[in-house]
């Protein structure tokens, strides 16, 4: 239904939904611009079903329980600093074959950039040791911006790029001093994602 209206009422296009594999766990991680961009990542990847992560906050609304519900959200308490209960179920996701999809920024950006990750992401990817899918949402800010209630129309655009694959991951987490550097593979996916919105490449 919500691919439909992608298409009809914001022109969706997709491009590079072919680099997610048919099967196994990967991780997805995409800039966040807007309130839209869950939708517009799902309606992306049509041949696998997404797993999310949120903020517990977002439960508190009735339609977006049921909703999150029906998608299998991961509820991530932000307050409590490092949420292990979230992490560990995302890790089980992962593990029993599962896409994750993440926003490593946390939040939504207020002027349309892309912003650096939230502490806890490079932890995560490293842990779960399967590849990671970057991901750029074009669009949506000017959509459906932070602040604004109902969205305008206009063109969004998904591009997943190439996976950045374990052994690479694991390689940059290696610090000079034997002791996992998380914050560098935080920042490894974030230039994954500015790389291919720089790049923009062409709607499949």
């Amino acid at each position: 239904m919500f691919y439909v209206l992608a298409r009809l009422c914001f022109r969706l296009r997709v491009s590079g939904a072919e680099k997610i594999p048919r099967q196994g766990p990967c991780i997805i991680a995409a800039n966040h611009a807007s309130y839209l961009d869950p939708p517009f990542l799902g309606c992306g990847v049509k041949h696998r079903k997404l797993h999310y992560i949120a903020r517990s906050t977002l439960f508190r609304n009735p339609v977006l329980v049921f909703l999150f519900r029906k998608w299998g959200v991961v509820a991530l308490d932000r307050e409590r600093g490092g949420d292990v209960g979230a992490l560990r179920q995302a890790l089980r996701l992962l593990k029993e074959g599962h896409v994750l999809a993440l926003f490593p920024e946390g939040t939504r950006t207020p002027d349309g950039t892309i912003r650096d990750a939230k502490p806890g992401v490079g932890f995560l990817v490293t842990k779960a040791g399967v590849p990671v899918i970057p991901a750029y949402i074009e669009g949506t800010f000017r959509c459906l911006p932070k602040g604004r209630k109902f969205p305008r129309l206009g063109r969004v655009s998904v591009y997943f790029g190439e996976p950045i694959v374990p052994e690479e991951i694991a390689a940059c987490a290696r610090s000079a001093d034997g002791r996992a550097d998380f914050g560098a593979v935080s920042k490894l996916v974030m230039d994954r994602i500015r790389r291919l919105a720089e790049s923009r490449p062409g709607p499949a």
